[in-house]
């Protein structure tokens, strides 16, 4: 399978631009393995630059790491007055394993009037609806309202520490000006009962990357061996993989459930049976309500008659903002005594106010090409570069609009299998974001 050499998508007719240029991403294998290992992003980048530069824009290229490419340009607003805004999204993927899928994850493939592929959701979606919306507006000799900050970064996928991390730190003037970004993970729909809603995301729960180790005695498998680093390991795992984190309201979720209410008559005693009401979503939407704690990598032992001295196991943690010292505390208590805790990655908790001019154009935006449907805010689960961002006083929401059947687990596809997306929401989603920079 070959890549796309330039931003030219192939010609077919009845295929929208923004459809072709997220298949032409997501043919680019952009994996990012963690901790530093990555196919990296500079063919994609490259792709991201030819297509800009088409428009007439500088673009600035930044690669700190070898082939972790970053992409920056700036298109001047009609009112120089008003802050900048930064458009943004990743050009990296988590990996994808070709044998559980139902197409080649890097094929880009469209098949039931849906887009696949590794990115389809995560995000190379998003990041061809910025490349469109702004391509739109450039060829019809118009400009946005305010200057648009566009930048791609490497890294997302393992936090933004050969990423965005590094471009805020070395290159904060790329952002001179903003005070507000916008990038994926929100202005998706959702049914609410028998509704549909749109989630707007206005907070993102902080992550905690952490490793327990537990340490033993090696010795021969045929052992009586009490000081076994495999048992305890499995015994910390366990315990702290099935505790039931206790419903933790913020702000946000508040709201959020207020809204999940009005519209399903479901009471908000109990925020759980309320979220369940939100059908394919419920799952995600649980998750921000609470602090979350799963074990995603195991690693001990190196022959099978050898008891191992050491033992190693890979937690996601992920918690509401500010509750992070009283979490981990929580943690090393559920583990015991005997289980060592390494931070490998953390950062930061965010949370917005579900108001202001911003939120009131991306909330008109939608209901001028789907009317009559509400807009809910939430906090999500996960993280976006917007972290990063935020160092520099930039408020990040999550607004990568998209109409999607309420049948469609769409968020459950978010680092799964066969990811996909409908060509019809991408359509939709290119125009609100194209209508929110032309008036914002």
């Amino acid at each position: 399978m070959s890549n796309p050499a330039a931003f030219v998508p192939e010609p077919e007719s009845n295929l929208p631009e923004v459809a072709r240029v997220a298949r032409d991403l997501i043919r680019f294998d952009t994996t990012n393995f963690g901790g530093g290992r990555a196919n990296g992003e500079r063919e994609a980048a490259e792709y991201v630059t030819q297509y800009l530069e088409s428009l007439g824009l500088e673009v600035n290229v930044f690669e700190p790491i070898h082939r972790r490419t970053n992409v920056h340009a700036r298109i001047r607003g009609r009112n120089p007055s008003k802050p900048a805004l930064v458009l943004h999204g990743h050009l990296d993927v988590v990996p994808a394993i070709a044998e559980d899928w139902s197409v080649d994850p890097f094929a880009g493939e469209i098949r039931d009037g849906m887009l696949w592929g590794r990115g389809a959701v995560d995000m190379k979606d998003m990041d061809a609806m910025i490349l469109t919306s702004v391509g739109e507006i450039l060829r019809s000799g118009d400009q946005p309202e305010r200057d648009i900050i566009v930048t791609f970064f490497a890294d997302e996928e393992n936090g933004g520490v050969e990423g965005s991390g590094l471009v805020v730190a070395q290159h904060p003037e790329w952002f001179e000006g903003a005070t507000e970004a916008i990038s994926e993970v929100g202005g998706y729909s959702i049914a609410a009962g028998d509704r549909r809603a749109y989630l707007l995301q206005v907070g993102e729960k902080a992550l905690m990357w952490i490793r327990l180790v537990a340490k033993g005695r090696a010795g021969h498998g045929s052992r009586l061996h009490p000081e076994n680093a495999l048992t305890r390991l499995s015994e910390a795992v366990v315990a702290l993989g099935r505790t039931e984190w206790p419903i933790r309201l913020t702000e946000t979720t508040t709201q959020l459930l207020d809204g999940l209410s009005s519209l399903t008559g479901i009471p908000t005693d109990d925020p759980d049976v309320l979220a369940l009401g939100a059908g394919p979503a419920a799952p995600f939407l649980r998750s921000t309500l609470r602090t979350t704690t799963n074990p995603t990598g195991l690693t001990a032992g190196y022959k099978h008659n050898v008891i191992p001295d050491r033992a190693e196991a890979l937690i996601d943690v992920r918690v509401l903002p500010g509750t992070e010292n009283a979490a981990l505390a929580d943690i090393r208590r559920i583990i015991g005594p005997d289980i060592e805790i390494e931070i490998v990655h953390q950062d930061i908790g965010l949370e917005v106010p579900f108001a202001g001019e911003i939120v009131e154009a991306m909330v008109a935006s939608l209901e001028r090409h789907d009317p009559d449907v509400p807009v809910i805010p939430y906090l999500m689960g996960g993280g976006t570069d917007n972290k990063a961002l935020s160092a520099l006083g930039i408020a990040g929401y999550g607004f990568a609009p998209l109409r999607l059947p309420a049948d469609l687990d769409f968020t459950g596809m978010f680092h799964g299998v066969d990811e996909r997306v409908p060509i019809d929401a991408l359509v939709f989603g290119q125009r609100v974001l194209t209508d929110l920079l032309r008036t914002y």
